[in-house]
This record gives C-alpha cells, sequence and structure tokens, in this order.
C-alpha cells in the first residue's frame, strides 16, 4: 500500500477504489432515482451560461442529454471504470465533450477559465469539499455562474439523527455521505449564493445558483 501524505489523499483514494468498484453497475443501480432526478438536471443546465463550461464528477455521463447546443464543455471524474462510461456515452449521443481524469479539489484548470462550473450529486463524495469549492471559485470567471444539484441532511430531529447514525455505512458501500450540508458549505467556501430550489422529498435535494467570490 502506497504512503500517503495526509488522511484526505487516502480519503480520496478509498472514495475513487468504490466507484471504481460501483461503475459497471452504477446505471443500473440508479435507474429507479434517475426517472426523479432527470427534470432537476434539465432545470439545472437551462441555467447554464457559456460558452465554456466545466462539469466535474461526470460519472457515467448522466447530465449529457440535458447539455444545451453550442457550448464548449469540458468534464472530469475521479474514477476511471465511470469516465469509460462517460466516453461511451458522449459518443452514444454525438456529444463533443473533453473528458478528463481529475479531482476537483486539485484541478488542473488556470484561474478564472470558465463562465459556468456545474456539479450534480458530487459534493456528497469529495472527502474535502470546502477545498473542492474553493476550486470551484477559482476557476469560475468573475460574474461566471456555479450550479450545484445536491442531496443533503434532512432538517429533521427524528430523521437527520438516522441519516447521521446511517452514514458511516451508506459511504462504506455507495462512497456518497447522506447527512452533508452543502449550502453551509458553500457559505463557509466563500462562495456567494443567489439562489436555492429545494426539491424532493422533505426538501432533501438543493438546486444552489451561485456566484464566485473574487474578493
Amino acid at each position: 500500500m502506497n504512503n500517503f501524505a495526509s488522511l484526505d489523499q487516502k480519503a480520496t483514494i478509498l472514495t475513487q477504489n468504490r466507484y471504481q468498484r460501483l461503475s459497471p453497475w452504477y446505471d443500473r443501480i440508479e435507474a429507479r432515482s434517475e426517472r426523479k432526478f432527470g427534470p432537476w438536471r434539465m432545470s439545472l443546465w437551462q441555467k447554464v451560461i457559456g460558452p465554456k463550461v466545466l462539469e466535474v464528477g461526470v460519472g457515467t455521463g448522466k447530465n449529457m442529454p440535458y447539455y444545451p447546443p453550442d457550448l464548449q464543455i469540458s468534464a472530469l471524474d475521479l474514477t476511471p471504470g465511470m469516465l469509460e462510461r462517460a466516453k461511451k456515452r458522449a459518443a452514444t449521443l454525438n456529444k463533443s465533450v473533453d473528458l478528463s481524469l481529475g479531482d476537483v479539489q486539485s484541478l488542473k484548470f488556470l484561474d478564472n477559465t470558465f463562465d459556468t462550473v456545474v456539479a450534480t450529486f458530487v459534493f456528497c463524495s469529495v472527502s474535502d469539499p470546502i477545498r473542492g469549492l474553493r476550486e470551484v471559485n477559482r476557476v469560475v470567471k468573475p460574474g461566471g455562474r456555479i450550479l450545484l444539484l445536491e442531496h443533503v441532511r434532512i432538517d429533521r430531529p427524528i430523521i437527520g439523527r438516522m441519516m447521521d447514525l446511517l452514514n458511516p455505512l451508506a459511504s462504506r458501500i455507495t462512497g456518497a455521505n447522506i447527512n452533508r450540508n452543502t449550502v453551509k458549505t458553500v457559505i463557509d467556501a466563500g462562495i456567494c449564493i443567489e439562489n436555492i430550489e429545494h426539491l424532493g422529498t422533505m426538501q432533501m435535494i438543493k438546486l444552489i445558483v451561485a456566484r464566485p467570490n473574487k474578493e
């Protein structure tokens, strides 16, 4: 086993390994929930401003059917198995996408590169979400847009506590944390939230429209 410099790196490798293991069956596992998520993905992509767009955590490419035309889209994922499936989906849909391996916690792009950065159901799995969001903030142009679709901890005493108790098992099986307060994390990262749409059962899904903080 490699000796990593920090626990965060170990956590990132662990997440990568979990999604690599799940990648052959990922779309099948999420087929039922995707029927509900599809319209929310469409709504998010209608808010994108271009021409240069980055999607972090592209996964198997579930957002690709909703990509608007005439955009220059770059998309990355942490996991080789997921990325291979995204490449196949892009080819099937005839989508021109610059796909690459990458970690949102350490983006390879220069400052102020993109008009919009998109992430859907990603920051539940990032080992250091504040660091990842600060990287997103860095690569978005001044006046650009950050669009997030995320599931969060339900803010009810009993259900929230149950999510806390079940989270270690859920993250071990799926790689995703089910009890994160991503709205607070976005604020803590210094990003400026403009609007939040509360979606799904007990408003567990949040569609966050934000802009970068360049101060």
